[in-house]
């Protein structure tokens, strides 16, 4: 481990942007009540800017305007040294989701979020990265999953599927129009989601696959801030789609998947794809917008739909779940603050995987736990497998009764069949 390492990476990601932010932030607090591990706890260390203040202490001391006559009066942060990376990375890891909620309260406009990111890729540097997160990125490299679902699992569980639904599922299909990719979780716990996206492509006519070189969309590399591994893990993709001759990879019901692969992966390989990344919301809502699939049928129950942060707050997809909720739903109800303000399920940006930080998670729930009583839903909707995953787990934990569905699952079950 290297803290020397770790001070050149926070130093070379104070670019222009993240000068200004550091600079800018006046200690409001707004970001602080946006916070559900800091409402919940009260804890001013998880305060959303105080987060900031590895990266800070760099800048102030090597990067700031005059900062090397300061340096030579003694009037900079001292420099970081191993505790201090080791403490931060609690809070870093720990008690952040990357879901920005933080970053659309600041009134001077600083994303908060990549802050965080930028700062965990100093961590990265260091070696000071919590265990479960280090694990799963191996095995994501070793096996081509943070679960280890090789191709091996991936046929056995498709073929299942094919089985129950009696539709066929392609795999390594090349010239399909479209590339299916799954996030771990779908495929080891939600793995009736393939067979509901092959009902749902069956009577919209889509061409698609599956590919064994690249299914799997969880990026554990971005959600640790590792430039390499993210790296390594988009480039299956963007391999396994360019082998196939795709026209369009489908990023799954994951949050962070669709911002690793849109958003980011151009940028981490150095050049703009072959094809187009589409999520699979957008997809369904332009299928049934082009009348390529028919329901029939609404669920009477009083739903709500929780927003993934990654695809609808940093995401851009807004209106296309609520379009499809509508679409089968007859009794869709809205939770507060929902949209591009709503509160994050508190396993995002890596926390679900770090077990370590398991208690804090389920302590900070109570926020959504809140949003959740002010409507009482008979069932909570989402689009996210790794969303779905924790709600549920936290749900139980609380004792509340609430069943959690899958909105690409929903749209499913509600197809005309004698279409």
């Amino acid at each position: 481990m290297s803290v020397d390492k770790a001070i050149e990476v926070l130093k070379s990601n104070i670019d222009a942007s993240a000068a200004s932010y550091l600079d800018a932030c006046v200690h409001c607090g707004q970001c602080a009540q946006a916070c559900h591990f800091y409402e919940n706890t009260g804890d001013v260390r998880y305060t959303p800017a105080y987060k900031m203040d590895l990266m800070r202490r760099v800048y102030k001391r090597h990067k700031a305007p005059l900062s090397g006559i300061k340096r030579a009066i003694g009037l900079v942060p001292d420099e970081l040294t191993m505790d201090d990376l080791k403490e931060w990375e609690d809070l870093l890891y720990d008690s952040c989701t990357l879901c920005g909620r933080c970053t659309i309260v600041c009134p001077m406009g600083i994303d908060i979020a990549g802050m965080v990111r930028k700062s965990r890729e100093g961590l990265v540097a260091a070696g000071v990265v919590p265990e479960d997160l280090i694990s799963a990125a191996k095995r994501a490299i070793e096996f081509g999953s943070p679960l280890k679902i090789t191709p091996d699992v991936l046929r056995k569980v498709c073929a299942k599927q094919e089985e129950e639904i009696g539709i066929p599922i392609p795999i390594d299909q090349e010239g399909a129009d479209y590339l299916v990719i799954l996030s771990a979780m779908e495929v080891l716990q939600f793995y009736e989601v393939i067979g509901a996206i092959a009902k749902i492509f069956r009577q919209a006519g889509v061409s698609w696959t599956i590919s064994t070189d690249g299914y799997e969309a969880t990026n554990i590399g971005i959600q640790m801030g590792d430039k390499d591994i993210a790296r390594t893990l988009v480039g299956r993709i963007v391999g396994a789609a360019e082998k196939l001759k795709v026209k369009y990879v489908i990023s799954p019901e994951c949050g962070h998947a669709y911002s690793a692969l849109k958003w980011e992966g151009p940028n981490l390989m150095g050049r703009a794809y072959d094809f187009e990344i589409i999520h699979m919301l957008e997809l369904l809502d332009q299928l049934q917008a082009e009348g390529r699939i028919k329901l029939k049928g609404k669920d009477d129950r009083r739903l709500t739909f929780h927003d993934p942060c990654q695809i609808v707050r940093r995401g851009g997809v807004v209106e296309e779940p609520r379009r499809l909720m509508n679409m089968v739903s007859s009794n869709f109800v809205e939770m507060d603050n929902h949209g591009t303000a709503n509160i994050c399920c508190g396993g995002g940006g890596g926390v679900s995987s770090n077990s370590r930080a398991e208690t804090l998670r389920l302590k900070a729930f109570a926020s959504k736990k809140k949003q959740l009583d002010a409507v009482q839903p008979d069932a909570l909707v989402t689009a996210c497998a790794n969303c779905r995953n924790v709600l549920e787990e936290a749900i139980d934990d609380y004792e509340m009764d609430m069943p959690v569905l899958g909105l690409t699952e929903l749209v499913a079950e509600y197809l005309d069949e004698t279409r």
